[in-house]
């Protein structure tokens, strides 16, 4: 485990950014947001990841910056070591056991050596956007409220998993669904990510997820985005 990480315990995150190595970010825009007050930055997407891009990223992260760096593991093939820890997928809601079993065994397989000697943290995924490339890139199926709470139930009770993430990649979510979730869980964290553009919407956001990340809105819209990271000026002590 990177010594990065040991600054603080994954499970109090309240703010990640997530960076998609398939797009270009500025020298200057990746040290605003590496010195923002995030928690964490989340190297990860759907399409177009590759090996160079992950490690460019990476790269120029690690060069300069101390802060905590995880990969989100989408493909076997981009897999690099030096980041502090890997986030694992594994999305409840696809119609194809892959994404919840396979993939994940196949990953296991090969790493099974080194997984001792760095963080991994398996997450249960509800994607919930059916029009974002992740949910047809995995073949889900759109679940209804009730669908989503048992989702979340199964992440704890029957998977134990650290954490359940609701995922609406680039739509900003339902606030009501969020907050009945995070009353269905105790022990597993609840990541929300999807569509927050601005402070008020990370605000509002937060005040049931558990921590929230903030991914898109870095490329379009890149002085409201960074100004999300202010909820940890809030973090009580």
């Amino acid at each position: 485990m990177g010594d990065a990480l040991l600054d603080m315990k994954i499970e109090d995150w309240k703010h990640i950014f997530k960076l998609d190595p398939a797009k270009s970010i500025s020298d200057e825009h990746l040290d605003l947001i590496c010195t923002s007050g995030t928690d964490a930055l989340v190297v990860g997407g759907t399409d177009n990841i590759t090996l160079s891009g992950v490690e460019d990223l990476l790269g120029r992260i690690k060069g300069k910056h101390p802060i905590p760096c995880v990969l989100e593991v989408s493909t076997m093939d981009s897999i690099i070591p030096g980041f502090d820890g890997y986030f694992v997928p594994m999305v409840l809601n696809s119609r194809d056991k892959k994404w919840m079993m396979d993939v994940q065994h196949q990953g296991i397989k090969q790493f099974q050596s080194l997984i001792k000697y760095v963080e991994i943290l398996f997450e249960g995924y509800c994607i919930l956007n059916k029009d974002a490339k992740a949910f047809q890139h995995t073949n889900c199926v759109m679940p209804d409220e009730e669908d989503v709470l048992a989702y979340a139930y199964m992440a704890e009770h029957v998977f134990h998993l650290p954490v359940f993430y609701m995922e609406y990649s680039g739509k900003y979510g339902d606030k009501e669904l969020v907050k009945r979730v995070k009353e269905e869980l105790t022990d597993t964290k609840l990541f929300y990510g999807g569509g927050i553009e601005t402070l008020e919407q990370a605000k509002e956001m937060k005040q049931y997820a558990d921590c929230i990340i903030v991914g898109n809105s870095i490329y379009t819209c890149f002085e409201q985005a960074l100004e999300t990271a202010k909820i940890n000026e809030e973090r009580t002590v």
